[in-house]
């Protein structure tokens, strides 16, 4: 029983989905105005959740064709036949998210609902639908499923989105393309033989290694703005520390393009998006 469970949670993606609900999180956080309900607060955090986890279970589904083909997703239960992807799937799935989105329009605002729901969209349509098989643009645009996370944490407090909240939606956008090129960078080879056209395929290591650092310079320089129109000194820590980090490991990704490299490069992300966004709901909830 708990070998199903956890291959349920797996299809899921439930670490994205906290990244992302976290990300709603920070938005809330970063945010001038007073606080909505206790109660709203979970039910957006948990809408931002199941929505999210939903389209990570529609993006396994879709891409079960080519999972087989890279040694990362190669063991998915979609692809070793452990769960038959039968249509009831797509309906459980979007149901989901239906919910979610329902759940986060009654007891938040429509906006927050509308965010929530683009979203997972972006991620389950225009990403892995539209764009994967495609162009090596997909996790350009499809970085926008955290800024709209961000903006969904943000229209719970104000609908209007201030200056805060679309820097902060900027920085996710401009944080996905080097955290997922640096991972793509990575597994090459795989996503080569699945015939997915990221930029390491599309470029080469070395090209791609440049793109990466000149993306993290831009994302870096960007993710200081918030400090400036409202964040306070606490968010403005964290976003040097973090974005130290990941600067000095994409250097050295330029450097040396190598496997270890790439995958440093990648972890130093997530430790930059850990910074920024702790960063973010400490300079809230426990500075102020």
């Amino acid at each position: 029983m708990g070998a199903v469970v956890g291959q349920v949670l797996s299809v899921f993606k439930l670490r994205i989905g906290v990244v992302i609900m976290l990300s709603a999180l920070a938005g809330l956080a970063v945010t001038p105005g007073p606080m909505p309900e206790t109660y709203q607060v979970w039910v957006l955090a948990i809408a931002v959740l199941i929505s999210a986890a939903s389209a990570g279970a529609f993006n396994q589904y879709v891409e079960r064709d080519i999972d087989g083909f890279m040694s990362r997703t190669a063991k998915r239960p979609f692809v070793t036949g452990r769960f038959k992807a039968s249509p009831v799937w797509p309906l459980v799935i979007w149901g989901l998210m239906a919910v979610a989105v329902a759940a986060a329009a009654i007891a938040v605002n429509v906006w927050a609902a509308l965010y929530t729901f683009l979203g997972a969209f972006t991620y389950a349509v225009v990403y892995t639908v539209w764009l994967k098989r495609r162009t090596w643009l997909n996790i350009v645009f499809g970085g926008l499923a955290g800024s709209f996370a961000v903006l969904a944490g943000a229209a719970a407090v104000d609908p209007g989105i201030g200056a805060s909240a679309f820097l902060f939606s900027l920085v996710l956008f401009l944080w996905t393309p080097p955290h997922f090129w640096s991972l793509a960078l990575a597994l090459k080879d795989d996503y080569a033989a699945a015939g997915v056209p990221m930029l390491p395929v599309v470029v080469g290591a070395k090209a791609t290694a440049r793109i990466i650092f000149a993306s993290t310079l831009a994302l870096v320089f960007v993710s200081l703005t918030p400090a400036f129109v409202g964040m306070g000194l606490t968010y403005l820590v964290g976003a040097i520390t973090g974005g130290a980090i990941f600067i000095w490991f994409t250097a050295r990704l330029v450097r040396n393009p190598d496997r270890r490299n790439a995958m440093l490069a990648f972890f130093s992300s997530l430790v930059q998006l850990t910074l920024l966004l702790s960063a973010a709901m400490a300079d809230r909830w426990l500075i102020s």
